[in-house]
């Protein structure tokens, strides 16, 4: 058991690290008071291109994130 231990402890530790960078490559929500007074000039499409983007990061955080949870807890069940 202890070989599975630590395949487990590695894949939840490589999880995290990606959990990390794509909370980190995500834009925040807010854009400040700027915004408020008609800072943003970017066009449609590339709102639409970033929106997508942005879609994807939360989805896979959300995935990651259940994942770690399940390694988390199958490795309480395992250790």
């Amino acid at each position: 058991m202890s070989v599975l231990s630590t395949v487990i402890t590695i894949a939840l530790v490589l999880v995290a690290i990606a959990i990390i960078i794509v909370v980190l490559v995500q834009k925040t929500k807010s854009a400040g008071m700027g915004s408020a007074f008609g800072g943003d000039t970017a066009s449609f499409t590339a709102k639409g291109k970033a929106a997508s983007r942005e879609a994807k990061l939360q989805k896979l955080t959300v995935i990651l994130g259940i994942v770690f949870g399940v390694l988390a807890i199958v490795l309480a069940i395992v250790g």
